[in-house]
Formats: structure tokens, sequence, C-alpha cells
């Protein structure tokens, strides 16, 4: 099985279980709207959210060890296609003719950039001046988009999306640095980068978490598209990535890149309003009985119920 193939397996099985992760999130982040941090880190469904994640977050660690950062990041718009099953069957609804056309435009962007960006495995990290440079300008950014101001929602989306892409670039670099035998496994690059990774991680973590409480679609799609920006930008100016085929593909993966970010804007268009429910939300996502996890009280007063109408979540 070539290095490539392997990349794009993993990453599809990141996918789903970042998706599941989202959905759990989203439901979670709607019940417990208003509340702090310490409340969600005593709620069992929160840290089963958190174990999707991580699940995810390791299938995506192995697919970069395959796989460059041109084609591993972009994959992760496949986060977005299986929400929208999974999303759909948690609300008990079908999936609306929208949502179809969103998900066939992603799957066929993503086809073209596949062509395009497959290559060997990689072999260039990033020296230490360059993680802490990167890491800086990171920061720089995800500080601006999280001061208070107007939709806050979309800006920690893309505070989020920039902070997860710049932790998947410096996980390239230590999977690469740490599995190259002709030097010690915990190198000062390795451990150094390796704190630059748990610390952009945990807080695109806690960003998307804040994102999702005014529902799941637009915050999703400017994750989904936020993500690979970032990493690619660095994969192409410090670790010497390439496009294949000359001027063809650069064309060819621009063409793709348009049609995939249209399949994900289209994906979040259309939001239905969220349902929340006193059943478990992880055991919602999973598909579990209903008796099959404990129950968890909801962390505000319910409301009396009131008949909404659906919207357009625009961008």
């Amino acid at each position: 099985m070539s290095a490539t193939l392997v990349a794009v397996v993993l990453s599809l099985f990141s996918a789903v279980a970042y998706a599941a992760a989202a959905v759990a999130q989203e439901r979670l982040a709607a019940k417990s709207a208003g509340t702090g941090l310490l409340r969600l880190l005593g709620d069992g469904a929160w840290w089963w959210s958190v174990t999707l994640n991580a699940a995810a977050a390791l299938l995506h660690v192995a697919a970069l060890k395959y796989g460059p950062l041109t084609l591993v990041q972009p994959l992760g718009a496949l986060t977005l296609v299986a929400a929208v099953p999974l999303g759909a069957r948690v609300a008990g609804r079908r999936v609306s003719a929208v949502e179809w056309r969103g998900t066939a435009l992603t799957l066929i962007g993503l086809a073209a950039l596949l062509v395009t960006t497959s290559g060997p495995a990689p072999d260039d990290i990033l020296s230490v001046p360059q993680a802490l440079g990167v890491a800086a300008a990171t920061a720089v950014v995800i500080g601006g988009l999280s001061r208070p101001g107007a939709r806050p929602g979309l800006r920690h989306a893309s505070a989020s999306g920039f902070a997860s892409g710049v932790a998947s670039a410096l996980t390239q670099t230590v999977t690469v640095a740490a599995t190259d035998r002709s030097g010690p496994l915990l190198s000062v690059e390795v451990v150094v980068v390796a704190l630059l990774v748990a610390a952009f991680a945990t807080g695109g973590l806690l960003l998307s978490q804040t994102a999702y409480r005014g529902g799941l679609g637009a915050p999703l799609a400017v994750v989904t598209l936020a993500n690979p920006v970032a990493a690619a930008a660095i994969g192409l100016s410090l670790l010497g990535e390439r496009l294949q085929y000359g001027a063809v593909g650069v064309l060819l993966a621009a063409t793709g890149a348009a049609v995939a970010a249209w399949g994900v804007v289209t994906l979040s268009r259309w939001a239905p309003d969220p349902v929340v429910t006193d059943e478990h939300p992880v055991a919602a996502v999973l598909a579990l009985e209903p008796g099959s996890a404990a129950y968890e009280p909801a962390l505000v007063p319910r409301q009396p119920a009131r008949r909404t109408r659906r919207h357009l979540t625009r961008l």
C-alpha cells in the first residue's frame, strides 16, 4: 500500500471521529450556553467528546507521517461531509437536497486536490526558530480574533481553525523528527515543538467549543476552511512541499480548492434550529439505545418550549 493511500484512509477515519465529536460538542454547547469552563470539566459528556477528538487526533497524526500537509489537511473537509448525516440522524431528520449538493461539491473538489497534492512521505521538518516564529505569529492572529466584538462564533471558529492547522504542521515536525533513526528520540527540538503542539491543540479545542454555541453549520465550515489554509501555507513556504504537474497542477488545485470551498459553504448555509433534549449528547451521536448511557441533567434551567422558524445561517 502506497504512503498516499495510507494517508487518505487514515484521514477518512479521522474525519469521521472529528465529525462525531463536533456534533456531540454542538449538542452539549446548546445545553450549557452561558456556563463556565469549570462546569464543562465536570460534565462526563464533555469528556466523551474530548475522547472522540483525541482518537481523531491520533489518526490525524498517523496520516501526517505518510502524507504532506497539502494532502492531509484539505481532507479535513471530510469532517463536515461526515457531520451532515450524523447531525441529521441525531436530529431525527432527513439530509436535505442542499446538503447532498454541498457534499457532492466538496468531494469533487477534494478529488481534484488529491490528484495534485499526492506525493512521497514527508521528510522535512521545521527548525526550532521556525516553529517559534510560526507560533508567535499565530498567537497574535488568534489574540486578534478572540477579542470581544460582533460575530464571536465565526471569529472563534477562524481562530480554532488556524490553531488546529498550525498544530498539525507542528505535529508533522514532531512525528518525522521522532521517527528519524539518525537522531535521539526526545531531542530538544522534539520536546519544544511537542509543547507548542499541546498548546495550540488545546486552544483549538476550547475555541471550537465556544464557536459551536451558536450552531454547528457556519462555525464548523469556517474551521474546516481555515485549518488547511494555515497548514498548507506552512507546508508550501517552510517545508518545501510542491504541487504536481507544474502550472496545470496549480490550476487544477486552485479549481479543486474553490469547488471544495463552495461545497463547504453550501453545507453550512442551511442549518435547522438546534434541538436540545435531556438525552446524553454522545450517546445520541453514537446511535446508542436511549437507556445505554447515564442520564445527565441539563446544566441550565429548561425554558418553556416555543415554536421557532428555520433560518439561513450566513457566513
